[in-house]
């Protein structure tokens, strides 16, 4: 360890015990006028930020870790930079923006050191404490700010998904999954927990699956079809696959596609006819409606 650097280290923490309001009201400040924000943070959920953000900066820095270390290292300090940047992710903040809300800590930090030890040869050690006190925190909110921001992507695309394959209740006992688009992996997983979710709920005999708005039929979309029939059938339902298209049906027989052992219609309108059949019922319930 350098030997001036335990006298910068003081001279840092000593600043911000003593000027620690002025350096959080400076930094706000920065921030306001440098527009590194993102919508719905206000002035006093800034404030209120850069108070806590300041504290944990000051009790870390009165820790023997390393300093370069200390934003990864102190619990305190960690939580105050993954707060910031989860809450600027959640405003719409760029990374980039988040970075350097926390990186114009150091202008406001330098002022205050500056104030304290003057222009002597020890600010300059103060200011190299500063920087790498710094740049491990805003490098560390940057990370923290696209893992947040990947799973807030994570779960909207999961709700259009869920969005965009609703269960519908077409007649008593008998649900419709009507699916619109492309059938991967991720949406057979989610139209499998929907559809099985309402079978259970609303005790349902027969499931329909419409690929009306399909638009091919491939090994994989197959396979993703028997995996959800499969799966309404370990449910103790029936199921009964629509949609299928002259062109559909070329498709699947020259694929050589074994759908044999599934109940298939041209139609929904054939598909529920058939499933009135299986449910043996002939009146429809008083008020139909869809479900999710």
């Amino acid at each position: 360890m350098n030997s001036s650097e335990p006298e910068a280290r003081l001279s840092v923490a000593t600043a911000l015990r003593e000027q620690g309001e002025k350096v959080a009201d400076r930094w706000v400040q920065l921030q306001l006028e440098r527009a590194v924000l993102g919508s719905g943070i206000s002035e006093a959920e800034l404030r209120e930020e850069a108070d806590a953000f300041v504290s944990a900066l000051r009790a870390a820095l009165e820790t023997d870790r390393p300093v370069e270390s200390l934003a990864t290292s102190c619990p305190e300090l960690r939580q105050a930079v993954t707060e910031l940047s989860l809450r600027r992710a959640r405003g719409g903040a760029s990374p980039t923006a988040t970075s350097l809300a926390v990186l114009a800590l150091k202008e406001a930090l330098l002022e205050a050191v500056r104030e304290q030890a003057g222009d002597t040869p020890a600010l300059y050690h103060s200011a190299v404490c500063v920087n790498r006190l710094l740049d491990t925190a805003g490098a560390l909110s940057f990370a923290t700010y696209v893992e947040g921001r990947e799973e807030i992507i994570r779960r909207q695309s999961r709700q259009l998904l869920e969005v965009s394959t609703p269960v519908v209740r077409l007649w008593d006992k008998v649900l419709a999954v009507p699916l619109i688009g492309t059938l991967d992996t991720t949406r057979t997983q989610v139209v499998m927990e929907n559809l099985l979710q309402s079978i259970e709920r609303h005790e349902a005999e027969v499931a329909i699956i419409d690929i009306t708005g399909v638009p091919t039929v491939d090994t994989a979309v197959a396979h993703h079809l028997m995996q959800t029939v499969n799966a309404v059938r370990l449910m103790g339902a029936d199921c009964v696959i629509s949609g299928i298209r002259p062109p559909i049906a070329q498709i699947i027989a020259q694929l050589g596609i074994d759908l044999s052992a599934i109940l298939t219609r041209a139609t929904l309108a054939d598909a529920l006819a058939a499933a009135i059949r299986l449910t043996d019922r002939a009146t429809p319930p008083a008020d139909p409606m869809s479900v999710r």
